[in-house]
């Protein structure tokens, strides 16, 4: 922080904020001019001959014989869909965390740490120090896209509000970090950028999160904030904290300056009412991004309400029929491969990612389908696998499946069969949680409290992301389990038109919707 202390007075003049902000409109114009003008298909085609020449030399390059490579075609031809066990065990796994040379050239200096994996409670996917430049580049997009849209919305004449999650890093071996994206992009932030952001440094990197949040809402509401960026379960966690700091009603109260909130993670419409209430204004505007470890994969295009493929940042995309997958695998060795070029609106994608940190057709587990192939507008539409994310915790089906299993050996019960999906809160201050609607074989549990107990540390033990949304009960409640009756869920079946062998209970349910109307259902026809 010494080595920027002197802009801080500079900054600190009303002059140089709104210069920097007209600073920042023209450049805004002109990123948004390039991205319109731009051919997206060849944008892409040309990335993936620059990645390809980038790491000819690295031991994947090598392998696939990269120097002799020319086009889309050739690639494909070479390099079949992975995930991430086949890059770890095929590449990484006997060499970390020094990864040089072996799929991206150069040393790797960070680590981002991901779950939801089969393989393991965390993933430790590379961050190269070309990634950190091509995050840089996506987030300048989306404030480039919002200030086009918005030019009177100035945003640089106060501090945009990151609100990270457990940003605390731990140095390996070699030297490299291992952490939250958040952590990294915390420690990554350009010096001249630091005075116009919040907050600092020592603040973001605070392991506790409820000694962290206490901070953040103590301090903040001195800020002048105009933009805040999160998920939105902490936002609105944030929110009641710096409410109950500053005895306001409403965040514009505190913030009056506000004008942007960035959100991702998980999906905000059962959100967008809630925010309406707690910020009291309309002038706030609301910008998804579509961010993940494995890089930076689309923003909020203001003038259609939709996600714009970002095709020029060191990131090539392919997309590939969702039917053509099972649990996250292709079915043949002969997938069907589609680039920009050749993609169609309505059908739904699994999305894979060539990367400029040394990921090669690397299948995030993501889907979605375009509204638009030019400009390259999509919608996020789920996960290959069964998931659970409604408040950015991330479950996966078998981590679900090992808490439920560890639960009831724990307290000597059979059990049937289960549904779980999310119960959203109704009132702004209290979290919401995961409604476990389990059939037990025989009896329930006779200790119900105690089953809930190891479920929930279970899950907290095989997920990170789970275990930071329950830390103090601050943006999740611990999850509620309701016995059922046994055959209970046969009739339900049967009052859907869905008896029969090769009919199941929809195991998970990230919308909620259905298992409110399910619960519903089993609470007026049990007796």
């Amino acid at each position: 922080m010494a080595g920027t202390a002197w802009l801080t007075p500079l900054t600190g003049s009303r002059l140089v904020r709104r210069i920097a902000d007209t600073a920042m409109a023209r450049a805004a114009r002109a990123r948004v001019r390039h991205l319109d003008r731009a051919d997206p298909v060849r944008t892409q085609e040309q990335t993936l001959r620059l990645l390809m020449q980038t790491a000819e030399r690295t031991k994947f390059g090598r392998d696939h014989d990269f120097s002799f490579l020319q086009n889309v075609a050739d690639y494909q031809a070479r390099v079949p869909l992975r995930d991430y066990d086949d890059f770890w065990n095929g590449y990484w796994k006997d060499a970390y965390p020094k990864l040089d040379d072996i799929t991206w050239p150069g040393k790797i200096p960070y680590y981002a740490l991901s779950s939801g994996t089969t393989s393991g409670t965390t993933k430790f996917i590379p961050i190269s120090h070309a990634m950190l430049k091509s995050n840089r580049k996506a987030a300048f997009t989306t404030m480039a896209l919002f200030r086009n849209a918005f030019p009177q919305h100035d945003t640089f004449t106060g501090k945009f509000f990151f609100l990270g999650g457990c940003t605390d890093m731990r140095r390996q071996a070699d030297g490299s970090f291992a952490g939250d994206l958040s952590g990294i992009a915390a420690k990554e932030v350009i010096a001249a950028s630091r005075p116009f952001t919040y907050p600092a440094l020592e603040i973001s990197l605070i392991p506790d999160w409820p000694v962290k949040l206490q901070k953040l809402a103590a301090q903040s509401i001195h800020e002048p904030i105009t933009a805040l960026s999160g998920v939105p379960s902490w936002m609105l966690t944030l929110f009641d904290r710096i409410k109950q700091e500053s005895g306001k009603k409403t965040i514009a109260e505190i913030w009056p300056q506000l004008k942007l909130i960035v959100h991702g993670g998980t999906k905000f419409d059962s959100y967008r009412n809630t925010f309406r209430t707690e910020i009291g204004s309309d002038d706030v505007q609301f910008c998804e991004v579509y961010p993940c470890s494995e890089g930076f994969i689309a923003t909020e295009d203001p003038r259609y309400h939709l996600l714009r493929l970002v095709p020029d940042h060191g990131i090539f995309f392919e997309f590939i029929p969702v039917e053509e997958l099972r649990d996250g695998k292709a079915k043949s060795d002969t997938p069907t491969r589609h680039t920009l070029r050749t993609v169609q609106t309505g059908v739904v994608y699994a999305i894979a990612v060539t990367t400029c940190a040394g990921l090669w057709s690397y299948l995030i587990g993501d889907t979605v389908t375009f509204d638009s192939v030019n400009p390259p507008l999509i919608r996020f539409s789920g996960r290959t696998k069964n998931f659970l994310s409604a408040f950015g915790e991330h479950l996966i089906e078998e981590e679900i499946e090992k808490g439920i299993a560890k639960a009831a050996e724990a307290c000597g019960v059979l059990t049937a069969d289960h549904h779980v999906g999310p119960i959203f809160p109704t009132e702004p201050k209290k979290p919401g949680h995961h409604l476990y609607l389990i059939e037990f074989r025989g009896s329930p549990p006779r200790d119900l409290a105690r089953f809930t107990e190891v479920l929930d540390d279970e899950l907290r033990r095989l997920n990170e992301d789970y275990d930071a949304h329950r830390a103090g009960d601050l943006t999740m409640l611990r999850p509620e389990v309701r016995p059922v009756r046994e055959g209970a869920f046969a009739r339900w079946m049967v009052s859907r038109g869905k008896e029969g062998g090769q009919n199941k209970v929809p195991r998970m349910d990230n919308d909620g919707i259905m298992t409110v109307a399910l619960r519903d259902w089993l609470t007026g026809n049990e007796g």
